[in-house]
Order: C-alpha cells, then sequence, then structure tokens
C-alpha cells in the first residue's frame, strides 16, 4: 500500500568512532566504524578464498587481482585457498549477516582484511571498494582501518546505451562493463537497433539509416554492415560481465524503431505508419518469432543472461489492441524459453481490452503519458525509474539533455520519482533506476569518446543516487569536489586524461638523438622509425612509414597542442601528421589541401593550408564543443556550433567537431607527412 515515508533510526552495534573517518568511495559506505591507522599492502600481496566458497567466489577475486595488478604495477599478488594469515586479503561467503542480501558485505580492515559477503556479488563489491581506496592514495598501497557494512538501496542500477543509431565498439562495450562495475552499476541495457528520423533523409525510408548490431544467421541482411558482434563476441561479452557483477541486458526493440527489420524483410513493414512500424501481421510474427529464437534457444544460448527487453515503445495508438496483442505474445514467447521479460512503458498510451501480461514483467517507466507508473503498478508491473526528462541524454540534438542536470540530481532524485510521480522509498515494485544515452542523429560526429564525455560525471553520480539514495551526509560540492579524485577503473582511461606535475604533460625540443622529454613529466619518445634529427634540432619525417612513438595514445578535453612545423612541397594527400588508434591530423585532409583531421569515419578541414618550406607555428585547441586552429598566435578558426540542413525542412542537426588529439605517433606508419617539426608542447587544461 501507499503509505507516508517515515523515519525509522536503527541503533548500531558500535558507538560514535573518534577513529579514522570514512573514506571517500562512489557510491558512499553505507555504515562505517572507524580503526586507527592503516593497512598497508604488503609486497607480496596474497588474496586468500574460503576454500568452501573457492568455485563462487574465483572469478571475481581473478578479476581483482588482475585489476590490482593494473593499479598498483605489482605482479606479486596470488591467489590461493585457505584460512588467512597476517597481511592478507580473505574472502568467505560465511557471514552471520543474512541482512546483507545478494549485494551487501561486510569488510573488516585491519592487520588483514576480511570480506563476509552472503553472494559472490557482494564479496566483488567489497573489491571495488578497496580499489577506489587505493586509487586515492598517491603510493597505491594504503586503506585506513576500520569496519564497513555495505549494501545497495536498489536492486537495479542501469545504463541504457543505444548501439543501434550508433555503433559502439565491442572494445568499447566490454571497457563500459569494468566501468560500470567500478561504481557498482550492474545493469548494462544495449539497445540493439534503431534508426533514424525519415526527414532527415529526404523523407525516403530506403536511405533512412537503421541497423541491427548483432550476427544473425536467418535473416543474413538484417546484420548492419558498417559495424556489428559476432555471436561469439557478444557471448564474450556476457561472460565478462559475469565476472564483473553485471547483468547485460539485451535489447531488441520492435514492432516500432523497426526499420532494420523491414528492410530485410519488405513485406512486414507498414505502410499506414511508416516503413519503421511491423505492420502487426502473421508475417511480422514469423520474422520476428525467429530472430528472438535464434538467440533464445540451443545448447549455448546467445542471450545467456535472466532478462530479455523486447522493445515495444512508441507504436501508433490508432492500432492499440493489435499493439497489445503483439506485447503480449513476445511476453509470453521469451518467456518459453525461460527469460524474464522487460520492455518500455507503452500502455497508458496504448489504451485497449486486449489483456498483456503483467505478473513477473518488469517495465521501463520512461515517460508517465506512455505509461502512468500508479496504474502500472496496480496492474501489477515492477518498474525501473527511467524518467526521460530527468535521465535521458541525447548528445548535441537541442533537447533532453546533453549532459544531465548533475546538482539537481543529486540533491532531488531517486529512483522512487518517475517523472513528477513520487513514490514511497522501498516500494516493492520499483526495482531500481536506469538512465540513457539516446544517439538521435545518426551522421551527426558524435563519437564514443563525447559520449563518455556526457556518461562519465553522471555515472558518478547516479552510482551514488542507486546505491545509497538520498541520505543526511549527502553533499553535493563536497560529492564533486572529491569525485575527481576517482577514474575510471583499473586500466581504463577512455577520456584521455593525462597525469602531470603541472599544465604542460610533454615537451619536445628534439636538441638530442633520444627525443627526451623536458617537461617534469621525462617522457621521453619510445621508438623512431625512419626519422632523424637534423642538425638544427629539428625532427625530420621523410613520408609514408616514419614516426616517432611516444608514451602518450592521445590527450582528452581540454588540451592544447603547439608546434613549429615546415612541410615540403610534395606531401601526398591525406599526409599524416599526428595518429593514434582513435584519430588523425592530416597536413592535406583528403582532397581539400586544407589542414585538418579524422576520427570514426567524420573528415574536418580547417579553411587553413600550411605554406610549404616555410616554419609556421601551429597550436590546436579542443574540449567538449569543438576545436580551434591558432596560427602563428592568431585564431584562424574554431570549429564549434556548426549545423548540417536539409532539403525542403526548416529542421537542422548539430555538426559537432570535437577531436581528441592524437599523440601515439608523430607521423605514421604509411603515409607520415615529408618535413621538419620543432617545439611540440602538449598542455592539459585545468
Amino acid at each position: 500500500m501507499d503509505v507516508p515515508n517515515i523515519q525509522v533510526t536503527i541503533p548500531g552495534r558500535y558507538t560514535a568512532s573518534a577513529g579514522n573517518p570514512a573514506p571517500f568511495v562512489i557510491p558512499a559506505l553505507r555504515e562505517w566504524y572507524g580503526g586507527n591507522g592503516s593497512y598497508t599492502l604488503p609486497a607480496t600481496i596474497t588474496l586468500a578464498i574460503d576454500p568452501v566458497y573457492a568455485s563462487a567466489l574465483l572469478p571475481g577475486i581473478t578479476a581483482f587481482r588482475d585489476d590490482l595488478r593494473l593499479l598498483t604495477g605489482n605482479r606479486q599478488i596470488s591467489i590461493r585457498q585457505g584460512q588467512p594469515r597476517k597481511g592478507d586479503i580473505f574472502f568467505t561467503l560465511q557471514s552471520p549477516d543474512r541482512q546483507l542480501g545478494d549485494e551487501g558485505y561486510q569488510m573488516e580492515i585491519g592487520n588483514q582484511i576480511t570480506i563476509q559477503a552472503t553472494h559472490a556479488r557482494g564479496a566483488f563489491w567489497a573489491t571495488r571498494t578497496l580499489l577506489q581506496i587505493l586509487e586515492q592514495d598517491p603510493q597505491h598501497r594504503r586503506i585506513p582501518q576500520g569496519i564497513t557494512r555495505d549494501y545497495p538501496k536498489y536492486e537495479v542500477r542501469g545504463f541504457v546505451l543505444d548501439v543501434g543509431r550508433k555503433f559502439f565498439t565491442m572494445e568499447f562495450l566490454r571497457h563500459y562493463v569494468k566501468f560500470m562495475s567500478y561504481y557498482k552499476m550492474n545493469d548494462f541495457h544495449i539497445h540493439l537497433n534503431d534508426n533514424g528520423f525519415e526527414k532527415f533523409f529526404g523523407n525516403n525510408w530506403d536511405s533512412t539509416y537503421s541497423a541491427f548490431r548483432l550476427e544473425n544467421n536467418t535473416f543474413p541482411g538484417l546484420t548492419a554492415r558498417d559495424g556489428s558482434y559476432s555471436k561469439k563476441e557478444f557471448l564474450a561479452l556476457q561472460s565478462l560481465a559475469d565476472s564483473f557483477a553485471v547483468r547485460i541486458i539485451p535489447e531488441i526493440d520492435v514492432p516500432a524503431h523497426s526499420l532494420a527489420f523491414t528492410k530485410a524483410v519488405p513485406q512486414i513493414a507498414s505502410l499506414k505508419y511508416g516503413r519503421d512500424h511491423l505492420n502487426l501481421d502473421s508475417a511480422s510474427y514469423a520474422m520476428i518469432d525467429k530472430v528472438f529464437k535464434e538467440y533464445l534457444e540451443g545448447p549455448e544460448k546467445v542471450f545467456k543472461g535472466d532478462e530479455v527487453h523486447i522493445g515495444t515503445d512508441e507504436y501508433s495508438k490508432k492500432e492499440a489492441e493489435k499493439f497489445r496483442a503483439f506485447t503480449d505474445h513476445y511476453i509470453r514467447f521469451v518467456e518459453s524459453f525461460g527469460k524474464k521479460v522487460r520492455m518500455w512503458g507503452s500502455l497508458t498510451h496504448a489504451q485497449g481490452t486486449t489483456p498483456v501480461k503483467s505478473a513477473g514483467v518488469t517495465m521501463n517507466a520512461w515517460y508517465n503519458g506512455y505509461a502512468d507508473p500508479a496504474d502500472m503498478m496496480r496492474q501489477g508491473y515492477d518498474l525501473i525509474s527511467s524518467p526521460d526528462g530527468w535521465l535521458y541524454i541525447v548528445p548535441a540534438a537541442g533537447y533532453y539533455h546533453d549532459y544531465l542536470n548533475l546538482p539537481k540530481l543529486y540533491d532531488n532524485w531517486e529512483p522512487n520519482m518517475i517523472g513528477e510521480a513520487v513514490f514511497p522509498i522501498g516500494h516493492p515494485q520499483i526495482r531500481g533506476g536506469s538512465f540513457a544515452v539516446w544517439n538521435d542523429h545518426p551522421g551527426n560526429g558524435i563519437t564514443e569518446k563525447d559520449v563518455h564525455d556526457r556518461v562519465f560525471p553522471a555515472m558518478q553520480v547516479l552510482a551514488e543516487k542507486m546505491w545509497n539514495g538520498h541520505t543526511l551526509q549527502s553533499n553535493y560540492n563536497s560529492f564533486s569536489q572529491h569525485s575527481h579524485q576517482i577514474g575510471e577503473g583499473p586500466g581504463l582511461n577512455m577520456r584521455a586524461k593525462i597525469n602531470s606535475r603541472d599544465s604542460i604533460v610533454l615537451s619536445y625540443d628534439f636538441s638530442t638523438p633520444a627525443v627526451n622529454d623536458i617537461s617534469a613529466n621525462k617522457r621521453a619518445a619510445q621508438q623512431k622509425h625512419n626519422a632523424d634529427i637534423t642538425p638544427s634540432k629539428t625532427l625530420l619525417l621523410k613520408g609514408g612509414n616514419s614516426f616517432i612513438k611516444t608514451p602518450l595514445p592521445e590527450i582528452g578535453y581540454g588540451y592544447t597542442v603547439e608546434f613549429d612545423i615546415k612541410p615540403t612541397k610534395d606531401n601526398l594527400p591525406e599526409a599524416v601528421i599526428f595518429s593514434s588508434p582513435h584519430a588523425v591530423v592530416t597536413l592535406l585532409q583528403q582532397q581539400t589541401g586544407k589542414l585538418g583531421f579524422t576520427r570514426e569515419g567524420y573528415h574536418y578541414n580547417f579553411n587553413y593550408t600550411l605554406p610549404a618550406e616555410t616554419w609556421t607555428h601551429v597550436a590546436i585547441s579542443g574540449d567538449h564543443k569543438g576545436t580551434s586552429l591558432f596560427i602563428n598566435g592568431q585564431l584562424v578558426e574554431k570549429l564549434e556550433g556548426a549545423t548540417i540542413s536539409f532539403p525542403n525542412i526548416k529542421d537542422k542537426i548539430a555538426k559537432v567537431q570535437t577531436l581528441v588529439f592524437p599523440l601515439q605517433m608523430i607521423g605514421d606508419t604509411v603515409n607520415s607527412f615529408k618535413g621538419e617539426i620543432d617545439n611540440l608542447k602538449v598542455i592539459q587544461h585545468r
């Protein structure tokens, strides 16, 4: 029943402590009793596992060992079964505290660390706490002594990524499993198919962008050609997620958002409501049954987890009865393979008399006009709070959020709030929350790096809100100040942030053959190939396979990279000045003859041509809004705020011209520019 929120104080086991204050982690520890002094990681680290629970604990502890090695640089980390010794980190599922639930843990930090949980997931979350504490210690060795009892307020702590309208590499998805896990976010919902808006593609469905991202043997033409995941890759992603306590929730979105399906089988398209709608006849059922079946049956099911999302969003309400019958069919069809079903909330929008199964079904409550949450709960649905006005990121679209309003979220929201509706804390039908990135505008230039720049700070705030909710200790200013101390997790640096003693992260004056770094960071070049230091102390690159390799792959927003350059007259189109796996900066961008850059298949140029046989001082600055070119100290052009226009419509979309600057090589292995470079300086803005 709906009852007012009641605050209850439960006496703790310990009185207030004058010992160590609670360490800062995200999400914050629920309970802490401070001891005195610190536990220090020994030179040889042993992770001891209670032998009774070894099989359950080993995958997560193996992941912890690997992360510890990445964070500390210490290779002397072993896993053994047995009782703990002094200095060990000990894990057991023999916990007398059954109220910890599946994801809670108790950790006692003294001369050794003892972690007790009732389930392997809880024990694993304890390792994320340890890693975050160690990350903030300059030596990555010390952890304050004390006792913590930690557990989540909400079961589902999620993130939705639209990979249908923008392809994200499998490497990115694997990184995101680890990144989410670092913040105890446990629900990664992958939206596998979608399409752009017809009006931006000449009002022609044939040319409107659409994609379905999974390998499909039944309908080979269904799988996107510009980026997809093999079944083997997708299975491996889910296995990785299992070891990091993250659920992968695959979504096949039907019967709207379905242009990829109707392009593969044209007869199932609705001619009345648009070809992104299935026509909901027997042919539609026959195809979609086969698509789901391919991933749900067999000895090694491609969808491994317990839950599968069937979409069911934004279909024309003029066909409400047919839509409701379709939704009910796919709930029962997917359940027949032993799965639980999730769906988007649409049944207030599609009101009717045709029954739709609710028992055991979870609904993403995203907009109360489409699914009134109180009514959906009365009908029997469990909800995941996904309110669009609070939690939808649509990059550079001009509607919803480009970046979430983090102070407002931190101070005012938690998953019991769905739109304007507020429900009692602990309502049994609200499973948790999930925020989302929707890439509504295919072709607008948004990159993986740009999406991550938006998601990273939101992940930190929403991890806090979904694990703890709002507490008396919640303080956004303090949280924001301390959150900068915690990154993406061991081995990850998708934002391309660089540790540096000051703002200058790299500086080469090419005064020595070894190419030493004259900044305070001492990042000398790692390799030099077919490149010379001239008598006048400059770097000479010779075209083709000619480069020096730096220790830095790239630098993220905001930065300035400045250098002097003197190209020869005979450079080829696309001649590369700087390169990395994600981007190149070119002397002669494509056929324009201008200075420019390429990343993720998007090509941009400044309205400037570098003169041959002449020294020019170049500075390129970049942030999350765009990229600027300065020549000899003067601003030449700022690539920012551009839009793309379309025939016969007033609507425009943003043209995003950002650049995470490539630094892995000066030059290239295939088409280096010919000429000289001097006085390279890389500056990271504070």
